[in-house]
């Protein structure tokens, strides 16, 4: 399974009854040994653009989760090193499989926080179907609404892990495309020029290549498409076998395999922002953690996302180091 094989929160389905969401809930929790997790045990303090001057968590006991794949992974770790920084004991429990495990354990108590997308939070959690265009009113809706779950979500950051299409530097410069218009555009004009490598799932979903056809104009008859996993989609779009391949805006590969991502300027995708998503009771309880979090967060976006993820997919490091390096680097977190 790829580390990184969609945004967090796909493939969306058609909201689950309540009682099948909490049976798939505690099967996941049961399953993933949510139960249990290792203590962090870095000696680590607060760095000089931490925000605050002491350590506001000491005595605080939290609990951080993530999904399993990459950029979830290493978000937790962020969130973990930065609460273990500030002075709270922090319980890892990163690397839940699937959405909903992560999600209930926030909702339920049995993890304190995590980072989340606020499409997951609309679309999945929620149950909307149209999302919403702006990224700041989309936050708005999903933290006014989710408020009743016992749910509060601080404010987002600019990472957006989102669809796009992309190209290699060759079809870049030969086909001289710098949005999905323009792809639609040369679709008409040069049908046979719009070849797309893409993974099974977005050749048929309406928020995948079907949607995104319609709502562009584009003419891609299915003899130009090819289905594929997610990583080969990367390798194949790099060597050019497809003059566009399917990837999400975060991946590590995108600068690694030096890919152009085509902006989205029709605004089809979904918003994907990364934001914390605190248990209300915890909050509560340790008010801190939203001033602990807020310039961390402020921080992580596309090129940041897409540099972390790129050292754990393509370098192969530890997700743990890659997120406490760079919180070294940007200046959070200090050694002790």
């Amino acid at each position: 399974m790829s580390r990184h094989p969609r945004p967090a929160g796909r493939p969306r389905r058609r909201p689950a009854t309540r009682l099948a969401v909490a049976l798939l809930a505690a099967a996941v929790l049961g399953g993933c040994g949510l139960v249990s997790g290792s203590a962090m045990s870095d000696n680590v303090l607060p760095g000089p653009k931490a925000g605050y001057p002491d350590r506001p968590l000491t005595g605080a006991h939290l609990t951080v989760t993530s999904k399993e794949f990459t950029e979830q992974i290493v978000l937790g770790q962020i969130m973990g090193l930065v609460f273990q920084a500030a002075g709270a004991l922090v319980i890892d429990k990163t690397s839940i499989q699937g959405s909903i495990g992560a999600r209930e354990a926030v909702k339920s108590g049995t993890a304190d926080a995590a980072y989340e997308y606020t499409g997951t939070g609309w679309i999945t959690y929620l149950g909307h179907t149209k999302p919403i265009v702006n990224p700041q009113e989309q936050w708005k809706a999903v933290r006014d609404e989710d408020a009743k779950n016992g749910i509060v979500w601080l404010p987002a950051s600019t990472l957006n892990n989102t669809y796009a299409l992309a190209l290699n530097t060759a079809n870049y410069k030969k086909l001289g495309v710098r949005n999905l218009s323009e792809v639609a555009a040369l679709s008409h004009k040069n049908p046979r020029a719009v070849t797309m490598c893409v993974e099974n799932e977005f050749a048929t979903r309406n928020d995948g290549l079907p949607g995104m056809a319609r709502a562009y104009g584009m003419n891609v008859p299915s003899a130009n498409v090819r289905k594929m996993t997610g990583g080969v989609v990367y390798t194949e779009t790099e060597k050019g076998t497809c003059a566009f391949g399917e990837v999400f805006t975060t991946d590590g590969r995108i600068k690694a395999m030096n890919l152009h991502v085509l902006a989205d300027d029709k605004h089809f995708f979904p918003n994907y922002n990364v934001a914390p998503e605190i248990n209300a009771k915890a909050l509560k309880k340790y008010p801190a953690i939203a001033e602990v979090l807020a310039p961390v967060t402020k921080a992580l976006n596309n090129t940041v996302a897409q540099e972390l993820n790129r050292k754990v997919d393509v370098d192969g490091e530890d997700p743990h180091e890659v997120a406490k390096n760079w919180l070294v680097q940007e200046g959070f977190i200090k050694e002790g």
